[in-house]
């Protein structure tokens, strides 16, 4: 939606909405806790930007591992580091 600078959009408030359940994913488990150091896994048609969020959450965890992802052919890879 494209609005002018001087046009307001006024929301309405609504009571009693309930959300939708909660989606899970697709049952991926990530292996990080059985990773090694230079060891690395695939994730086919993954994209880049998801899968980096996803590493930087779990390297702020405070256990020491630390995870790298880029995109490969067909997908992304993600790397232990340390």
């Amino acid at each position: 939606m494209i609005l002018n600078k001087k046009e307001t959009i006024i929301l309405e408030i609504e009571k009693g909405i309930e959300k939708p359940a909660a989606q899970k994913r697709a049952g991926i488990k990530y292996p990080w806790a059985t990773m090694e150091v230079g060891d690395s896994f695939f994730i086919p048609g993954g994209k880049l930007r998801s899968i980096k969020s996803l590493v930087y959450g779990r390297n702020r965890k405070r256990d020491g591992g630390k995870f790298s992802a880029f995109s490969v052919d067909g997908g992304v890879r993600v790397w232990r580091d340390a």
